[in-house]
């Protein structure tokens, strides 16, 4: 309400968060907080595998820093930048939300920040200084103690995001008492962190056992013993990994799990649900089943062998991001901020005056005959727009064609009457903020976008218009008058 809307048409605005979201948490979470220890713990096994005459084994030493090399070039590139395309991307998308979430949670992103900026610094030492590390066996250790700080550095920012993460799901007494401490303590907070510590470990050790099987030669001992080691790895953070996801699963509210067919795959592959949950059975077995293969047959293992189940684990944690970020639906705050960035709170005034009157952008104040369909222009681009395009992924034409026969002229009537009740049949939909007449104005709207294929323009594109009465000549004007009726 209080920001232009930024509106891509063609793509889906939430799209465009979840695409860089879920690449930069897959590089976090795999090749960060997992990968960094597994590499410290096999340049640690570098050193105790050494002669008495040497600081480490050599050649070992050089496999290990290499998987580094990648995980280095991988992390401060794509990694780094898709850190920041979030925030410049939830910016554009939903500024109303990543501001609230920045009053709660501003001491705490601070020193996530603070642990950000340690990570980075740890990580070039820890990288750049590997091959002068080796001049000495003091030195050696030395650097081994660095790649330890960074494992726990790179956890911790982590930890700090997690809280957010599980915030925006079940706030918990937040609501209640807005403090600091209730928001970072919320009830799926340290569920969703055991879930996603281990799965982490787990993930560093997948992609590591490729990379292992990258840089060694087939049939050679120093293969063999990699493989042994990155097997036992993952073979030790699978289990766990287990037992996270069900203390997780358990701890989401059941209104939640409610969305959870649909949040798979849409409405369209909601049928398809038990067939996916046994696919990521199947790709969890899968990865098992390769560091079994390891561990025992270690010979038998060859690298296009472990793409598969790095392809799955990566999509696995990228089917997570997605599910997550459905079932707070219809919530982008839970219990607070509908997913449509309007407050929970403010729906009275709404529904009583109309969302329109209250928006500081539109072009439509008042609706009458001639402004209809602007009307419903700006109603769809307040409360519609951050899920649904008018075109694109998601098409709110699509979904009523859907409903009511695709290539069928769409019933306004219908329409306007479906809309303030489709939350009741779609719990994952936020109730229509608006007036019967804004909804009859947003019937008009999609009716003839079906009819004549035009697409919505963001701010970006169109500019804005402010609201007359939001304008601030009106504010002014309103607490000069206010003053003076006081004075009287």
């Amino acid at each position: 309400m209080d920001f232009p809307m930024f509106h891509l048409d063609w793509l889906n605005n939430r799209m465009l968060i979840a695409g860089i979201a879920t690449l930069h948490v897959i590089i976090n979470h795999s090749l960060a907080v997992g990968f960094i220890p597994f590499i410290t713990w096999l340049e640690q096994k570098g050193v105790k595998k050494s002669a008495a005459h040497e600081v480490t084994q050599t050649e070992w030493d050089q496999m290990v820093y290499k998987m580094m090399k990648v995980a280095f070039i991988i992390t401060t590139t794509i990694g780094a930048m898709t850190g920041v395309g979030i925030w410049f991307s939830a910016s554009l998308i939903s500024p109303a939300s990543i501001g609230s979430l920045i009053r709660v949670f501003y001491w705490a992103w601070f020193t996530e920040w603070i642990v950000f900026v340690t990570e980075v610094i740890l990580i070039m030492i820890y990288f750049l200084t590997w091959k002068n590390s080796n001049s000495s066996l003091k030195a050696k250790l030395r650097h081994i103690r660095f790649g330890w700080f960074l494992s726990i550095a790179s956890w911790i920012t982590m930890a700090l995001i997690v809280s957010i993460l599980g915030f925006m799901m079940d706030p918990g007494n937040w609501n209640t008492d807005k403090s600091l401490i209730n928001g970072f303590t919320n009830p799926i907070y340290l569920p969703q962190l055991l879930f996603r510590s281990p799965t982490a470990m787990l993930l560093g050790g997948i992609f590591g056992l490729l990379l292992a099987t990258l840089f060694t030669k087939s049939g050679s001992e120093i293969r063999k013993v990699v493989v042994q080691a990155a097997s036992k790895w993952i073979l030790l953070w699978a289990p766990i990994t287990l037992i996270g996801a069900v203390i997780y699963y358990k701890a989401i509210p059941e209104a939640m799990t409610e969305n959870m067919s649909t949040a798979v795959g849409t409405m369209d592959f909601a049928q398809y649900y038990d067939l996916l949950k046994y696919m990521i059975v199947a790709g969890i077995g899968l990865t098992v089943i390769i560091a079994l293969i390891g561990l025992f047959k270690t010979k038998k293992i060859k690298p296009y062998m472990v793409v598969i189940p790095v392809i799955t684990a990566f999509a696995f944690l990228g089917f997570f991001e997605r599910v997550r970020e459905f079932i707070r639906k219809p919530y982008v705050i839970g219990q607070y901020m509908y997913s449509n960035l309007l407050l929970e709170d403010d729906y009275v005034v709404y529904q009583q005056d109309g969302v329109l009157k209250h928006a500081t952008y539109t072009t439509v104040t008042e609706i009458n005959d001639e402004n209809k369909i602007e009307a419903g222009k700006n109603v769809f681009t307040i409360a519609c727009s951050r899920c649904h395009t008018t075109q694109g992924v998601n098409s709110v034409v699509d979904v009523f064609e859907r409903m009511y026969g695709v290539g069928q002229p769409l019933d306004i009537n219908s329409m306007a009457t479906y809309i303030p009740n489709m939350h009741n049949g779609r719990n994952y939909m936020p109730p229509f903020p608006g007036t019967q007449q804004e909804s009859e104005a947003l019937a008009e709207y999609i009716r003839y976008v079906q009819e004549t294929g035009e697409s919505l323009e963001g701010a970006q594109t169109d500019g804005i218009a402010v609201n007359p009465s939001n304008s601030v000549k009106a504010v002014l004007e309103y607490k000069k008058s206010k003053k003076k009726t006081t004075d009287e």
